[in-house]
């Protein structure tokens, strides 16, 4: 099905667009231009996340601005100014000082949403430290191999987390110095070989200077599962701060008195990038709920925190859109100006469900973990082709590649055709390195390119369309076929709500297409109905692309940052070894 563009005018601009005419942004854009709406340290003693972030902001006129308000999932509330951040980030700065933390030292947080993570990472930066988020419902196991890859010099987690996840994990972790614990009244005082985070924060001093840091000194350590072998490690440095500073105001579109939410968990590079750094650089209030996905929730906080900049998931979209429109009627949402969409391709239906229920479109955008920021977006002020990820930030560089018979890389100039999406190097927020494996960093990069793996085409205007992971692609009949293109038409049909498309091996065609569907309430799996869903897709997408084979299942696997692990399904029908599973959602 063909979607109809949304056209934009100023009509639909509550505020006037940050990157108001793209082309005129495109030439004009320089990273050194962007730099200098950062300020450096104090006396040209280099870039730091923290400085940028909390403390000139304290130090100038929005130290009592409302930073982060904080919801609680018992209905608690607490609220950080920039200059409240100050004095707690410098109190752990010096808390990792007294624990003989050095720079470089790698400083884990194992937790939920709470303040003391945030507070954590501020305070580990300014210190010099490598700050390595871990999702709160990893599993012993992805904890240790996560722990033993960057060598944590610090761990901070729940006390409750601590008992059931990690006290076992602490004889094969030697080089792990320190376990710092936040317990259920923010005191854990009497647990043996751990330090009390309220006790060792407190006692530390509430002034801090942060010590000279380069550009290029590391800061962020985030994990990301390949389709294959352990979890890879991308490090990320202090200069990334000018791409997360300027892509929120560029790509988020904000400004001075937005209410942000980021619905993302910072063990996910979105959590950290824009749940923490790229809010904070711009001086605007950013809400963070502590609970689980609930739509009544959701929709309350949009309401009574009056937010005007919503950042989140395809999935939690497509769950919104699951649970129906009606419960959005009971809710005054008219705060809301800007909806931005990130982890996997968004569909096409959820763009158009979500301008007709809220009465403004999601803005799908594409990044990675490796690239530390967003790089494709669609902005404010352009025109939305559904399905699309849109156009290359001011800055970015972007390509349609393949390889040639002699292994050397080509770009692709003709529209439409598919290929490897492609980055020229060069932004600042661009991964260095993988910890410790310099062979699999080096083999992300060829021909003057990062290579992301991922397929995609770009049409005769510029706009770039996800086609599917490099590994996903299923080749039937010596045809290449998008899982995402199958999944987004399966979606069309009312009885849908999800769908996740692999290839499996045939004989005759090399592979055949089977998907997976996730029925939505009030309807039950049937032969009438798999039948029926056959036709439907075929009808849409002809018989060469649509599924020859449709299983009923009640829910898919997902990464907790919304990616549908394909693989994995994969694995499932054929009896495969499952590999890294880490960042799977409980199921």
């Amino acid at each position: 099905m063909a979607w109809q563009t949304i056209a934009k005018s100023i009509r639909d601009w509550a505020l006037p667009p940050n990157l108001a005419d793209y082309g005129r942004a495109r030439v004009a854009f320089a990273w050194e231009g962007a730099r200098k709406e950062l300020d450096g340290l104090p006396g040209g003693q280099g870039l730091n996340i923290a400085h940028e972030a909390v403390d000139r902001h304290a130090n100038g006129p929005l130290r009592d601005h409302l930073a982060i308000r904080w919801l609680g999932k018992n209905g608690e509330v607490e609220d950080y100014s920039y200059g409240r951040l100050q004095t707690l980030s410098n109190q752990f700065a010096n808390a990792l000082q007294q624990l003989g933390v050095n720079k470089g030292d790698r400083v884990y947080i194992l937790a939920g949403r709470i303040p003391e993570l945030y507070v954590a990472a501020l305070g580990t930066w300014k210190h010099g430290g490598v700050f390595c988020p871990l999702f709160s419902a990893f599993g012993p196991e992805p904890i240790r191999a996560r722990l033993t890859i960057g060598h944590a010099k610090v761990l901070i987690t729940t006390e409750v987390l601590y008992d059931r996840k990690v006290k076992a994990l602490l004889p094969s972790l030697p080089f792990l110095d320190h376990v710092v614990l936040i317990g259920s009244n923010h005191q854990a005082t009497n647990v043996p070989n751990t330090k009390d985070y309220l006790r060792l924060t407190e006692n530390a001093g509430d002034s801090y200077t942060i010590p000279p840091t380069a550009p290029e000194d590391a800061a962020l350590l985030h994990f990301t599962s390949g389709t294959t072998g352990t979890p890879k490690g991308a490090i990320h440095v202090h200069g990334a701060v000018i791409a997360h500073h300027i892509t929120g105001k560029l790509a988020l579109d904000f400004h001075q008195q937005d209410v942000f939410w980021c619905t993302a968990d910072p063990g996910w590079v979105t959590g950290t990038s824009y749940g923490i750094i790229a809010p904070l650089t711009n001086g605007i209030t950013s809400v963070v709920d502590e609970a689980d996905f609930d739509p009544e929730r959701w929709y309350g906080i949009l309401q009574s925190q009056k937010v005007s900049v919503w950042y989140s998931a395809p999935t939690a979209i497509r769950m919104l859109m699951k649970a129906g429109s009606e419960i959005v009627r009971k809710y005054n949402l008219d705060s809301l100006r800007f909806l931005s969409s990130v982890g996997e391709p968004l569909n096409p239906e959820a763009v158009v469900w979500s301008k007709e229920v809220f009465g403004l479109p999601f803005h799908d955008n594409w990044w990675q973990t490796e690239t530390g920021g967003i790089m494709i977006a669609n902005f404010a002020s352009m025109d939305i082709r559904p399905g699309s990820m849109g156009r290359p930030l001011p800055g970015i560089e972007a390509a349609i590649v393949q390889k040639t018979e002699d292994g050397s890389i080509q770009e692709i100039s003709d529209p439409d055709i598919q290929g490897e999406l492609a980055l020229r190097p060069g932004w600042p927020s661009m991964f260095r390195a993988y910890w410790g494996e310099p062979e699999r960093y080096k083999k992300c990069f060829a021909g003057g390119y990062y290579l992301t793996g991922d397929l995609a085409k770009r049409d005769r205007d510029g706009y770039f369309w996800f086609v599917g992971r490099k590994d996903d692609v299923i080749k039937t009949s010596g045809h290449l076929i998008g899982p995402f293109e199958v999944e987004s038409a399966l979606m069309e049909h009312k009885a849908v709500a999800e769908a996740g498309v692999i290839g499996k091996p045939d004989p005759m065609a090399l592979e055949i297409v089977k998907a997976f569907v996730v029925l939505r309430k009030g309807y039950e799996a049937s032969e009438n109905l798999r039948r029926e869903l056959l036709g439907f897709a075929r009808t849409r997408l002809g018989a060469v692309v649509a599924p020859k084979e449709i299983e009923f299942v009640k829910s898919l696997p997902r990464t907790r940052s919304g990616k549908i692990m394909r693989r994995l399904l994969k694995a499932r029908e054929l009896g495969l070894p499952e590999g890294d599973t880490s960042t799977l959602e409980s199921e």
